[in-house]
């Protein structure tokens, strides 16, 4: 069985012994995206962007096959004596390249099945199960996407996305745990948040929740101040209706309804990825 860590330091193994994750950057990042679309064909045009850009030496698909071969010997080298074969597991196909993974075994694409099934209990209204597979997959992160590997053009649009999901499904998570009642306790976590993310109005709404049905209308109330003013000052504009409706709610000790639905507002949230180290 191999094992691929993508959702922090990345590694790949073979029944959890040997790694076969090179140490040079570029056919690091060559098996970096093979990983991510594991089980599916990856392109020679998209393997050579995300390697060299838009500036392709001449030998570039000869690097390329070189590259390849690296990686096939590090793999035969962690099969040792198993009877499967290198070029089994990381297929030649017309026009590119796939990395065979069995189901379960890139953390990646646990996370997104995990992700999956929690939302779609939480739209069900069966927020205990919500709660318990999104927390699953957000426990499969280990630090930010390919934290150690540099990042081309193709990979960088698979960590965004990455990173985005994270997001979103934190979001869903601490929904299902509000809807469980789960206020005091989620009051620390949501502090946490909004202080990092001070522009994500979704965590804000979900920490003004909280507070309001722990008792603390007044931290409530300077939780969306500080919203606006940060708002107001790095983008010139005033929080979503959505916000202002819930701000009203707490001055008049109005019944908070639950609310579905994480994505942020307008899109504004101070999520960003960090910078990552690159890889020798």
């Amino acid at each position: 069985m191999m094992d691929i860590t993508v959702l922090g330091p990345f590694n790949a193994t073979y029944r959890q012994q040997s790694s076969f994750v090179p140490s040079a950057t570029k056919p690091r990042q060559v098996l970096a995206l093979l990983a991510l679309q594991a089980d599916r064909v990856v392109t020679v045009p998209n393997l050579m962007e995300e390697i060299w850009g838009e500036q392709l030496p001449r030998s570039a698909a000869t690097t390329l096959q070189t590259y390849i071969l690296q990686l096939r010997r590090k793999l035969s080298a962690a099969l040792e004596c198993d009877a499967v074969d290198a070029k089994d597991v990381l297929v030649t196909r017309h026009g590119g390249y796939l990395l065979r993974a069995q189901p379960g075994r890139v953390d990646a694409q646990e996370f997104e099945k995990l992700a999956a099934s929690g939302g779609s209990a939480l739209e069900a209204g069966d927020d205990s199960t919500a709660s318990r597979l999104l927390s699953q997959a957000l426990g499969l992160w280990g630090g930010p996407a390919l934290v150690d590997v540099k990042v081309g053009p193709v990979l960088e649009l698979d960590v965004v996305r990455l990173e985005e999901k994270r997001m979103t499904v934190l979001g869903q998570r601490i929904d299902a745990d509000l809807r469980l009642g789960r206020h005091g306790e989620l009051v620390p976590e949501l502090s946490v948040l909004t202080t990092r993310h001070p522009m994500h109005e979704t965590f804000c709404a979900q920490l003004m929740t909280a507070l309001y049905r722990s008792g603390g209308s007044w931290r409530a109330l300077d939780v969306y101040q500080r919203l606006r003013s940060a708002l107001v000052t790095e983008l010139g504009l005033e929080p979503s209706q959505r916000l202002k409706r819930l701000h009203q709610a707490v001055l008049s000790g109005e019944e908070i309804p639950d609310h579905r639905g994480s994505a942020p507002s307008h899109g504004r949230t101070a999520a960003r990825l960090s910078s990552r180290p690159t890889a020798a």
